[in-house]
């Protein structure tokens, strides 16, 4: 098949041999190929400045990352049956590692398929698109579900900020099936049922289901405070361990109310809820000398942007603080990151600055990752987001 040409500029195409698979605008030569000659969606075939064939790549002449590879073949593009092939490898490496249909199916770049995420709730499915290429496919990509899992709904929530960045327009759309309110999840032993109208990103973020399961082992007998709780979903799987009592805090009304829901639908009469920002109902804990044995922080990404770095480390540094303060003299610190701009090594440090300043002597238990339906690309940094610490914090210890 042949592709119009893009090519790079001298030295370009170093990160890309080496893993990478996106192209930055500033690394196309516009002197021999002008990235105004192309449509957003364009598939083109991709060229190293000494003519050196490098792949296909979908473009996007509007975007920062103009080119995202498909392939490294020259003469393969992204066509139905290809998407297909990679959804289906996507898949089965899920069933392989769950037992159950709830899981991240395709992890966009991870899986080959970069612009698109799809999740499985049972017999729903939540497909989401955010580059123009892939934008192009969505009638093949709805085709795909149907034909691997005979889905029973699917549903578009190209809704996303990342869609603003490639031009494309917001929109949730019932692309098969009847129309659903809430989405079912389940997730280590324990049922959610998340609302999918203002829920976030799919619905769920299915990322942190390992270091979820690994709070149960602690959760015995322990007062927990969940904060950015969203719908519980660490402090219900907490409480279903046999945590005593379990406080989530949450600043949307919406994920309060579900929180309460979700408590119910798993015979759990031992949860509080506070609405409101969380450093502000932390500090007002903090004030009125609550403690608890367990204090879970997950915050939105605090960096989302490689310029907000100082200020979202100092954010981080705040948080932690707060978070060892209300805890009991021999307490759990599950202090997690979904910035992908902040390391694991930087959150530990962060961690044990926040430990010396008010005199807590910290042991960092366990280090948690993202699950592996969030498979990581070692050439592609971005893939490896999620980190979690379990830290002891003791006073008066040394």
């Amino acid at each position: 098949m042949n592709f119009p040409i893009l090519y790079l500029r001298k030295g370009a195409e170093r990160r890309l041999r080496a893993g990478h698979l996106w192209v930055y605008s500033n690394e196309v030569d516009t002197r021999r190929t002008p990235l105004t000659e192309f449509q957003p969606g364009d598939q083109a075939e991709l060229r190293a400045s000494n003519d050196k064939p490098l792949g296909t790549v979908f473009v996007n002449p509007h975007a920062l990352i103009c080119g995202r590879l498909i392939s490294r073949n020259p003469s393969q593009g992204m066509t139905p049956q290809r998407l297909t092939e990679r959804m289906e490898l996507a898949l089965a490496v899920r069933e392989r590692l769950f037992d159950k249909p709830f899981y991240r199916w395709v992890f966009g770049d991870s899986d080959g398929l970069s612009g698109l995420v799809v999740d499985r709730f049972g017999d729903t499915v939540v497909v989401q698109i955010s580059t123009a290429g892939m934008e192009l496919m969505k009638e093949a990509i709805v085709r795909a579900v149907q034909r691997l899992v005979h889905a029973n709904a699917i549903i578009l929530k190209n809704d996303g900020k990342m869609r603003k960045v490639e031009g494309l327009e917001t929109y949730v759309e019932q692309a098969h099936g009847p129309e659903a309110d809430l989405l079912q999840v389940e997730e280590n032993g324990v049922r959610f049922e998340v609302p999918l109208a203002g829920g976030q990103k799919t619905g769920w973020f299915y990322d942190h289901r390992m270091n979820r399961q690994r709070l149960q082992a602690y959760a015995p007998g322990k007062r927990v405070l969940d904060v950015f709780s969203y719908v519980g979903g660490w402090g219900l799987q907490a409480a279903c361990a046999g945590a005593t009592h379990v406080t989530c805090v949450d600043a949307s009304a919406t994920a309060i109310d579900a929180v309460h829901h979700n408590a119910k639908i798993n015979g759990l009469d031992n949860i509080e809820t506070i609405e409101g920002d969380a450093f502000e109902a932390l500090k007002a804990l903090a004030d009125e000398k609550e403690k608890y044995d367990i204090v879970v922080l997950d915050p939105p990404a605090l960096i989302p942007r490689r310029r907000d770095q100082k200020a979202g480390e100092q954010a981080y540094a705040r948080l932690n603080q707060l978070g060892l303060r209300l805890l009991e003299r021999d307490g759990l610190l599950v202090s997690a990151s979904c910035s992908m701009h902040l390391s694991q090594e930087k959150l530990i440090d962060i961690i044990r600055s926040s430990g010396r300043k008010i005199d807590r002597f910290v042991q960092l238990l366990e280090q948690g990752h993202q699950a592996p339906d969030h498979p990581v690309i070692p050439g592609i940094p971005e893939t490896d987001y999620i980190k979690s610490c379990f830290v002891r914090s003791l006073t008066g210890f040394m």
